[in-house]
């Protein structure tokens, strides 16, 4: 073979590599290039849902079902057995103390009260009979006395005189002894006779009769109820179960509100008067009574109506308030910044802050009210001013669930504030929770004031 012929190279793959790779490097810059054309150019644009900050109360409340009933309900019975002779109180009645309700038959018992009259009068009687025996005996004893003198009469006989004297005496005490039986008999007799007339023992109204004429009214140890009266109706009170959860929180003397479904426009002011201790514990849910006054000046509560009662356990008045996606929304594209210490200041600019930060804050605000003027947890808020987003640092007190209150430089009320930023039309799994890092909230609905297309 010649010097200078040479063998050709053996084929591998080390001839394709440099290629595929300039090729894959290629469509990876298209495809870069692609998606950048498609986010600038093509993505639909950001909208910033939005809401006005407000002035006004916030109240977090405690609620619950309950039952209006009277403050004093008097379960009248009777005392008697007997047949219901007549009834004059119905429904709604208003009765006064002492107004007579009902009467059961009285000839019963005015048959035995005749007895007991007579068995007095012939007490009396015979009482006045041996008052005259015992004042003859006396007088036989004193003539006898003065003939035994003489010799007219014996010892006996002045002896047997004695004797009936203090016989006459003895009975004249007894007589008198069993005329206060009868008279105490007859008393008592007198008494059943009243219990026939069933009068209210307080002024209020009735609520329910349970009688009517010719029903046979047994009295025995547990007494049947005829009318169920209701004590000045004007004050009534509701009967609330609140959970072992949220009873910690109830105090008396604490405001509360509720509706009832006969007003559904109409909302009632009462106040707590009594949390009692014992606890009423149904399936192993544990709940107590908390008891509501409420005025009923104008009788339109009845009793028995269901109340969805509310009782406010915090309250600020007149406070600055943002919704609670307020203090949550971060810019999308926004680093996720260090904790910043609390300086007080509003910034302008859109470092620091950020999500983390409002997260803490909105934890913060469930936590519990914060006094006026104590201050609360660090959120930071979103503003849209000249189109423009403007960070600005608050602190969070109480909130209702759906406001939060809000305090700090550079806030005032009507301020436009973001809760939340979409693009329109843009896919987004049905799982997704609304919190992703610089998309804010997503899941929250439009806020108050609309949406602003930057």
């Amino acid at each position: 073979m010649p010097p200078d012929a040479t063998e050709s190279e053996p084929a591998g793959p080390g001839r394709f590599r440099r290629p595929l790779l300039f090729g894959t490097g290629v469509i990876v810059l298209v495809g870069l290039g692609f998606a950048v054309w498609w986010w600038f150019i093509r993505a639909p644009a950001l909208h910033y849902v939005t809401a006005r900050v407000t002035r006004g109360d916030i109240q977090r409340a405690v609620s619950m079902t309950g039952a209006l009933n009277p403050v004093v309900t008097a379960q009248v019975g009777s005392y008697v057995s007997g047949n219901i002779k007549s009834w004059s109180c119905d429904y709604n009645t208003l009765v006064k103390i002492g107004q007579v309700c009902a009467l059961i038959d009285p000839l019963p018992f005015q048959v035995v009260v005749d007895q007991d009259e007579a068995d007095v009068a012939t007490a009396i009687a015979q009482l006045a009979k041996d008052r005259f025996a015992a004042k003859n005996a006396a007088l036989i004893y004193e003539h006898d006395q003065k003939l035994i003198a003489q010799g007219i009469v014996s010892q006996e006989t002045l002896d047997t005189d004695k004797a009936t004297v203090d016989q006459d005496r003895a009975q004249v005490e007894l007589d008198s002894a069993t005329i206060g039986d009868k008279k105490a008999v007859l008393h008592a007799a007198q008494v059943n006779l009243a219990y026939t007339r069933i009068v209210s023992p307080v002024e209020g109204m009735v609520i329910t009769r349970y009688i009517d004429v010719g029903q046979t009214v047994v009295s025995s140890l547990q007494s049947s109820t005829l009318f169920l009266i209701g004590k000045d109706m004007h004050k009534m009170q509701v009967d609330t179960n609140v959970s072992e959860a949220d009873v910690g929180d109830v105090k008396p003397g604490e405001k509360a509100n509720f509706t009832v479904q006969a007003y559904p426009s109409r909302t009632f002011i009462g106040t707590v008067r009594q949390i009692r201790e014992g606890p009423i514990t149904v399936q192993n849910v544990v709940t107590y009574d908390v008891v509501v006054d409420v005025a009923n000046d104008d009788l339109a509560l009845y009793p028995g109506m269901t109340a969805d009662a509310h009782i406010v356990t915090a309250e600020s008045t007149n406070v600055l308030r943002v919704p609670l996606p307020a203090i949550r929304f971060n810019p999308e594209g926004l680093a996720r910044p260090a904790r910043e210490p609390d300086s007080g200041h509003a910034r302008g600019s859109f470092g620091g802050g950020g999500e983390a930060a409002g997260s803490a804050a909105a934890a913060g605000a469930h936590a519990g009210a914060h006094p006026r003027g104590a201050g609360g947890p660090r959120a930071r808020l979103w503003l849209l001013r000249d189109g423009k987003l403007v960070a600005v640092r608050v602190r969070t007190g109480l909130d209702d669930g759906t406001l939060v209150e809000v305090s700090g430089e550079g806030l005032k009320e009507g301020d436009t504030v973001v809760v939340n930023a979409v693009r329109p039309n843009a896919p987004r799994a049905e799982n997704e929770s609304g919190n992703r890092p610089g998309a804010g909230n997503q899941g929250q609905r439009q806020g108050a004031g609309g949406g602003l297309r930057l």
